[in-house]
């Protein structure tokens, strides 16, 4: 299974607190990460805790790091939010409505999914808010059936 598709929204958002967080020389603190998603650092923890054992975060003493893996999973759900958005901008959304409804269904969205409804949308370079849409990872091949 795709790592994306096995995370939960408060996942991904713990995720992205890592990633805003680890400019420290040491990486992202417990503390930072807790007040980020706005819980308590014993629930951000057990978020932790699952993205440590998915192999998309490292941790070392309090301090939490993206790996590489953690990295390109923020990509794909970057690209898949951004797809997503594209589609309902299409299908009539306003702008502001593209977002909210892209992250009703994002995380759902398997990459062979993402992959046709780009290509259906003739390949857009850009969110509806302007956003680049990244490249699909190079570690899957487009529009592999998984």
């Amino acid at each position: 299974m795709e790592p994306l598709m096995e995370l939960s929204r408060r996942q991904v958002d713990a995720l992205r607190a890592v990633q805003g967080n680890e400019d420290s020389p040491k990486g992202a603190s417990l503390k930072a990460v807790a007040t980020d998603l706005r819980i308590r650092p014993p629930s951000a923890l057990d978020h932790l805790t699952v993205l440590e054992r998915l192999g998309l975060i490292e941790r070392y003493r309090g301090k939490s790091r993206l790996t590489p893996r953690g990295r390109e999973c923020l990509v794909d759900y970057l690209r898949h939010h951004r797809v997503a958005e594209s589609l309902f901008r299409n299908a009539g959304l306003e702008p502001r409505e593209t977002c909210q409804a892209a992250h009703e269904i994002d995380l759902a969205l398997s990459h062979r999914v993402v992959e046709r409804i780009y290509e259906a949308q003739g390949s857009p370079a850009e969110c509806p808010h302007g956003g680049a849409i990244p490249a699909p990872s190079s570690r899957r091949s487009v529009g592999s059936r998984r």
